[in-house]
C-alpha cells in the first residue's frame, strides 16, 4: 500500500470527511446505537467489544480504540451520564469508519521511539496522538452526525444504558 492511499483528499475539511463517511454508510432511518455498532462491525469485518474503563479519566482521555486482527475494542470513561458515554463510543466508532488506523506514520519514527514493539501497533496508537488534530476533528464530527441520527430516530429509547451501561 503506498502512502498516498492512506491520506485524505487534499482540501477536504474534517467536517467534509465526516459527512462523506456518514453518507457512505447508508444508515437505516430507524437507528439506535446497537444497530450502528452492527453496521460498523460490517465495515470493519470483525466484532466490536465495548467496555467501561475506570482508568480513563473522562477529561483528556474519554475513549480508546484498540484494533486487532480479530476484534475492535472500545474502552470508554466511566460517567454518570449515559449520553456522555454514548458520545465517547460514537467518537471511537467514527475513527473506525474513517479508518484512522490505516494512516501512515513514518517507519523510521516508529523504530527509533519504540524499537521493542511491533511497528503496526505503534503506528495505530501514534495516529491518534495530539499532533493529528484533524483526525480527532473528523472523528468528532462523524460522532455528532451519528448522535443526531440516533436522536432523530423514532425508535431510539436512549439505548446506551440498556446496551452498554
Amino acid at each position: 500500500m503506498n502512502n498516498n492511499s492512506n491520506r485524505y483528499p487534499s482540501g477536504e475539511s474534517p467536517a467534509e470527511r465526516a459527512a462523506n463517511a456518514f453518507d457512505s454508510l447508508a444508515l437505516p432511518v430507524h437507528l439506535n446505537l446497537e444497530r450502528l455498532v452492527e453496521v460498523v462491525e460490517g465495515v470493519r469485518q470483525r466484532p466490536i467489544q465495548i467496555e467501561a474503563a475506570g482508568a480513563l479519566n473522562g477529561g483528556s482521555i474519554c475513549g480508546l480504540w484498540l484494533s486487532t486482527d480479530d476484534v475492535e475494542i472500545v474502552l470508554h470513561a466511566v460517567s454518570p451520564s449515559g449520553l456522555h458515554r454514548q458520545q465517547f463510543v460514537l467518537h471511537e466508532l467514527g475513527h473506525m469508519v474513517l479508518r484512522h488506523d490505516e494512516l501512515v506514520v513514518p517507519a523510521d519514527y516508529l523504530s527509533v521511539l519504540f524499537p521493542n514493539l511491533p511497528a503496526a501497533l505503534v503506528s495505530r496508537v501514534l495516529a491518534r496522538s495530539s499532533f493529528t488534530d484533524e483526525l480527532e476533528a473528523a472523528a468528532e464530527s462523524l460522532a455528532d452526525l451519528f448522535a443526531a441520527a440516533i436522536r432523530n430516530s423514532a425508535r431510539e429509547p436512549r439505548s446506551f444504558e440498556r446496551v452498554f451501561g
